[in-house]
């Protein structure tokens, strides 16, 4: 038997104290009870990547999480990937836009959400382990090149951003 549960979730830098059912994944926490709509549920069996977050910096599928194991973690989904309080783009978000990596849309979130956690951890991979991190997320509408220079241009703003910030 389901029971509610009263969970604190720290999302995008905001405290979202809910009630939740023990089985409600983070997807549907973060869409329905947060009000947090840029996560996408595509397929729901973590095969395509459109729900991917980052839970405490790592890419995560959160239609394969359960909200319960969140509690406490910090959450960051598309919504909080530009800067704090700035009316701009995060870099990834203009190079997607650039680049026209966009088309329908929908899997766009989570290439950025994977990406955003890809540069926080890794900040200069090479294009191969790019293409390799782009190639767990599933896109129906691009032939994947946009993507990868979108990708890589991020990277390269990315770098100078830290190299000027140092």
């Amino acid at each position: 038997m389901n029971r509610p549960h009263r969970v604190t979730l720290y999302v995008n830098g905001d405290r979202y104290d809910i009630q939740i059912e023990d089985r409600m994944t983070l997807a549907d926490a973060l869409r329905d009870e947060c009000g947090l709509t840029g996560t996408h549920l595509g397929c729901e069996h973590g095969v395509c990547g459109a729900c991917t977050v980052l839970v405490d910096t790592q890419p995560v599928r959160s239609c394969l999480m359960f909200a319960l194991q969140a509690e406490g973690c910090s959450i960051r989904t598309v919504e909080g990937l530009a800067p704090e309080g700035e009316e701009q783009l995060h870099p990834i978000q203009q190079a997607f836009w650039d680049f026209h990596a966009v088309q329908c849309g929908f899997c766009t979130p989570g290439f950025l959400c994977l990406l955003a956690g890809l540069f926080e951890g890794t900040p200069d991979p090479c294009v191969e382990a790019l293409r390799d991190a782009l190639s767990s997320n599933l896109c129906r509408c691009t032939g994947y090149q946009t993507i990868v220079a979108a990708a890589v241009a991020a990277q390269r703003r990315l770098l100078e951003l830290s190299e000027g910030s140092a």
